[in-house]
């Protein structure tokens, strides 16, 4: 997880399989104008990956 901070990092996002939710994020990937999670439900095992895109106004003030 290479350059994200854990304040920054999604939480409690429900399993997309059983509904449980998930504390944290088990990978994170960024890329300009998008980040990538993989998600990982420890009670069934299920795993997804979600993608948040950002709009440009925002990364350029980010940075």
């Amino acid at each position: 997880m290479a350059g994200t901070g854990f304040r920054s990092l999604p939480r409690e996002n429900p399993c997309a399989q059983c509904g449980r939710l998930i504390a944290l994020p088990e990978w994170v990937e960024n890329e300009p104008g998008r980040t990538f999670y993989l998600w990982r439900c420890m009670a069934c095992d299920y795993r997804f990956e979600a993608v948040a895109y950002f709009d440009e106004e925002i990364e350029a003030i980010a940075a």
